[in-house]
């Protein structure tokens, strides 16, 4: 028997490297297997060599990475998604990863001495795949640079040692391609660029030069493509230099990048790999403000998603910070230990989820009476947010459970009170003696002040809740509040929690306001205070039933209100005297304010208030210091809300102080006349009335000229709310609000803005008349706004004419009408819209950049399936004329219209089949169409136009005329969204003007369209510019 012959190694490895990737291709489960067999060919090739003049050449090691070579070649032209030719990137990868990890076994098993840094077939086979992958870097087709890159990260993390060179290549290929046009492949880039950032050393980097986690946290930021942004997400390293780009993204427009960021923000909470090491996103290595932004805008998050991502990361964090080592209500304090509980709502929202996500922390809760000897700040915060949650969730049998007895909450808050006000008085003492020195001290004092205030303030929200059928405990409860809020030294953030108690313990809102009035004559009148406190003290059968506390003393229920005793005219008073009544005036308006913000009857029903109006709010009103006439106006413009008369005499007076007040005083005028006008609506904005015409012009001209942008978001506001529920149809005010929302001049107004695009889509998709007043003013703004844009002064930005079209367009569709029931779909509304563009393109002053974005605006319209006769004939008359009388020179312009042209007439092929103009003309309805038409005189034959000038002209130094004859650009400016720059060397207008021409020029040049008798509120506002 002849014996077996083996085939030399070369004829072996070019049939083994083929059956390698044909198997790869297949399943990744062979993949191992192949990585072994390669291993084993791949070294014994490796032993073929050649010696020649300079030295040895490797012939083997070369024609096993030219077949490798070949191999991948063969996968570099195959675009992303198949599913094989990833599977051959995973199979190179992992056997670069192979290779790398039997050099390393190896080394350690031969001598210390050897020199780690020698050569091996492993790394001149790493060496040799990556400069081949670096060619394909720069490849026109985007399929190979996707591949190469693909592999390059791929192979990142097993490369093991590189040259220098090679490195500084890849670092500075990578650069380039995080830069590409196409998303796949940066999303490959920054996986593989990622893989360096813990490779590199500052040092190395040349100065000016981006390193590779900067290059990462920019495009985080600002990567158009949410897909790059999460791959930067999943493979950016963190630490506490980068969480701050981290957590910009819990604001991310993409639901997955922001529900991603709290899955990160998780994994992170420990060092990967230990149980208990405090990792980067531990809650304690997190400051407040992190902590708070984390929870603010994962539980506000809009998506339910996001917000159970955010509620997971919460949980853990309690997890993180009790590692189960007390007991639920341990772990719970401890958790509420990382918020400030004072100054933020976060800490109740957070421990809100925490009872969603973790249902046995809220069970495992027992409150026993040992808990309320020493109610901290975090303990009675946690009882009462448990009590609301119990409340919310009708539990009344662990309510029931955990509410305390009526009498006894009352003797604790009274306690509370009486040592914070034992405090205050030796703070005051200690004060007076130490000067302004040990200023620590001072702070420390504060913070235990603050802590004091803030049980009390739990407590009495706790109080809301109580049971009040004991009469007993009710009349306790009663008489500590009643006394309380007689108290000079109650602190302001008390107020308006003793009256939330009062309104819960008073049998109606008469009562109510009965004792603010006397709290309020008791104070204003210190003498006859002192004389029925003397009164109280020597009678003892009011008297309260602890010995032990400062304030023993109740009022009588029945005390009869008396009228408010003159004051002491300022001029008769001393320095401090003054001070201290303005002091009593500011708490008397406190009361005031509190009391009207809990009622809903009438002025005319509660006529106690007649004197404290008179006495009290319109002598604040009157004063010159802003905090009084501020608090005074409120007032007013609380009891105006509930008084008919006096909001029709006092509206006036709120208009008066908006041109004159500071901006804080502005923004609570404003806030008054707004709710003045929601709830008189039919007093003010009547339709047809003059009154309404003058009050919306006034708003509309304090909107155009007002430098503040929280005043301008608070308009904006305002006339949102009363457009959306119907109280005004004006559409000047529509107008207006459009303009500003896409005004330059307002784009770091981010409020307004917020605002403005949640509005308009919830406005025109609530109503179809709605939806047609909104197509009825498009081609006015689109004039007016492409004119802007056109002019656009050097830092501003703004949208271009064709986003502004895209808009409208999304506004108007009548699909996206909401569903309600007698609600009838407007179909027509596009239809319109396309007649009144086609009419508008008759215009020979159009620039033929706007005719070219109209013309693609047609494309986009909704034209029902069914539509009436003389419509669809009418929009085909007014295609024809104008491709007959006014032909579409732009050659994308024009294309984009006989599309839209021959899609009406295939669509509505049977209706125009027996179209005859002369019997249309016949028509009454459309004798001002056939006018108009008429009226168009044909073109003569033009000579092409000699090419324009680049640039643009400067603004005119008019504040009246916002448009220019000059044209931007050329044929072939593109018309896709995008935002436009300057320089701002050239910047000539100040913020308010701009915006007030932009708004004038429309009303001036469009005021037929705004209003039927040629009035606008551009007449009022050049009387005021000039």
């Amino acid at each position: 028997m002849p014996a077996r012959t083996t085939a030399p190694p070369m004829e072996v490895m070019a049939t083994a490297i083929p059956k390698a990737f044909d198997q790869a291709q297949s399943s990744m489960a062979t993949h191992q297997k192949n990585f072994i067999a390669l291993h084993k060919v791949h070294a014994e090739v490796a032993t073929i060599t050649e010696e020649v003049h300079s030295g040895m050449k490797l012939v083997g090691e070369r024609a096993f990475e030219d077949g490798f070579i070949e191999m991948i070649n063969r996968v570099l032209v195959i675009k992303k998604g198949t599913t094989v030719a990833d599977r051959i990137v995973k199979f190179v990868g992992g056997y670069i990863k192979f290779l790398n990890a039997k050099v390393a076994e190896e080394r350690a098993k031969q001598e210390e001495d050897e020199d780690e840094q020698e050569e091996t077939t492993a790394s001149r086979f790493t060496a040799r795949l990556l400069k081949h992958f670096l060619k394909g870097f720069e490849a026109k087709d985007k399929n190979v640079r996707y591949r190469v890159v693909h592999f390059a990260a791929e192979m990142m993390s097993h490369l093991g040692e590189v040259e220098e060179a090679t490195y500084e290549l890849l670092r500075a290929a990578l650069m380039e391609r995080v830069r590409d046009k196409e998303p796949t492949v940066r999303v490959q880039a920054v996986i593989a660029l990622s893989k360096l950032c813990g490779t590199e050393n500052p040092d190395d980097i040349e100065e000016g030069e981006p390193t590779a986690l900067e290059v990462l946290e920019g495009i985080l930021a600002y990567d158009p493509t949410a897909d790059v942004r999460r791959a930067v997400l999943l493979n950016m390293p963190v630490s506490p230099t980068t969480l701050t780009a981290l957590l910009a993204r819990t604001r991310d427009i993409d639901t997955t990048v922001r529900k991603l960021t709290y899955s990160v923000l998780e994994n992170n909470i420990t060092i990967p790999g230990t149980e208990d090491a405090v990792g980067v996103t531990h809650p304690r290595a997190l400051t407040i403000a992190q902590r708070e932004l984390i929870v603010r805008n994962g539980l506000g998050d809009r998506e339910p998603a996001v917000r159970a991502a955010a509620g997971k990361l919460v949980s853990a964090w309690v997890d993180a910070i009790s590692a189960h080592k007390g007991s639920v209500l341990e772990d719970l304090i401890a958790f509420l230990q990382t918020f400030d509980l004072a100054e933020s709502q976060l800490a109740e929202d957070a421990l809100l989820s925490v009872f969603v996500t973790r249902p046995e922390y809220f069970d495992g809760l027992e409150f026993e009476d040992a808990f309320w000897t020493e109610l901290t700040p975090e303990r009675a915060f946690l009882v009462r947010v448990f009590v609301d949650y119990c409340v919310t969730n009708k539990d009344n049998t662990r309510l029931e459970n955990v509410l305390p007895v009526v009498t006894a909450l009352a003797f604790r808050i009274q306690s509370a009170y009486n040592d914070l006000e034992e405090q205050l008085e030796a703070d005051e003492q200690d004060r007076m003696l130490r000067g302004a020195d040990e200023e620590d001290q001072d702070a420390s004092k504060e913070e235990e002040r603050m802590g004091r205030e803030f049980v009390i303030s739990e407590m009495l929200k706790l109080a809301v809740n109580l049971d009040y059928a004991d009469e007993i405990g009710r009349r306790k409860m009663f008489q500590l509040i009643r006394v309380m809020v007689a108290q000079e030294s109650l602190p302001e953030n008390l107020v308006a929690r003793c009256l939330d108690v009062l309104r819960v313990l008073s049998p109606n809102e008469r009562e109510l306001i009965r004792i603010v009035v006397e709290v309020v004559h008791e104070l204003r009148d210190p003498a006859e205070t002192e004389e029925d406190a003397e009164n109280l003290r020597e009678d003892p059968e009011i008297t309260a039933d602890d010995g032990e506390t400062t304030f023993g003393e109740t009022p009588r229920p029945g005390r009869i209100a008396r009228p408010l005793a003159e004051p002491k005219r300022p001029e008769d008073m001393s320095p401090e005297e003054q001070a201290r009544a303005d002091l009593i005036d500011v708490r008397c308006l406190d009361l005031c304010i509190g009391m009207l913000e809990r009622v809903n009857g009438t002025f005319e029903e509660n006529s106690t208030l007649e004197g404290i109006l008179g006495e009290l709010v319109v002598p604040a009103v009157k004063r010159k210091e802003v905090v009084l006439r501020e608090k005074g106006l409120v007032t007013l413009g609380l009891c105006c809300l509930i008084a008919r008369n006096m909001a029709r005499n006092s509206l006036q007076l709120f208009l008066s102080q908006v041109q004159t007040a500071p901006e804080n005083l502005k923004v609570r005028v404003l806030q008054v006349v707004f709710d003045v006008l929601m709830v008189h609506d039919a007093d003010f904005l009547a339709k047809d009335s003059p009154q309404a015409e003058r009050m919306v012009e006034f708003l509309l001209n304090v909107l155009s000229q007002e430098d503040s942008d929280r005043v301008q978001a608070l308009i904006a506001m305002g006339f949102a709310k009363l457009m959306l529920s119907g109280m005004i149809t004006d559409e000047r005010v529509l107008t207006s609000l459009v303009l500003v929302y896409l005004s330059p001049d307002t784009v770091d107004n981010q409020e307004l803005r917020q605002c403005l695009s949640y509005f308009f889509p919830v406005y025109c998709y609530s109503s179809p008349a709605n939806q047609r007043r909104m197509q009825g003013i498009f081609l006015p703004i689109f004039d007016q706004l492409s004119g802007v844009y056109k002019e656009l002064e050097d830092d501003h930005e703004m949208v271009s004419p064709a986003q502004v079209s895209g808009m409208f367009v999304d506004w108007t569709d009548p699909q996206k009408l909401i569903e309600l029931p007698g609600l009838v779909v407007d179909e027509d509304i596009h239809v319109d819209m396309a007649a009144d563009i086609v009419k508008a393109m008759f215009n020979q002053d159009m620039e033929k950049d706007d005719k070219k974005v109209l013309c693609q605006v047609l494309t986009k319209l909704y034209i029902p399936p069914e539509m009436d006769d003389d419509k669809i004939r009418r929009l085909k008359l007014l295609m024809q004329t104008l491709l007959a009388r006014r032909p579409i020179r732009d050659t994308a312009a024009n294309n984009a219209f006989a599309k839209f042209d021959k899609s009406i007439s295939q669509k509505f092929e049977k209706q125009l089949e027996a179209f005859n103009e002369d019997e249309f003309r016949e028509l009454e309805s459309l004798k001002d169409l056939f006018e108009f038409l008429d009226d168009i005189m044909p073109e003569e034959d033009e000579e092409d136009e000699a090419p324009k000038k680049r640039g643009r002209k400067r603004r005119s130094d008019s504040v009246v005329t916002s448009t220019t004859s000059s044209t931007a650009g050329d044929d072939d400016a593109p018309v896709t969204p995008s935002r436009k720059k300057g320089n701002a060397a050239c910047r000539s207008l100040t913020k308010r003007t701009k915006m007030t021409t932009m708004m004038m020029s429309f009303a001036g040049r469009r005021r037929r369209l705004l209003h039927p008798r040629g009035r606008c509120h551009g007449e009022l506002l050049r009387k005021l510019l000039t």
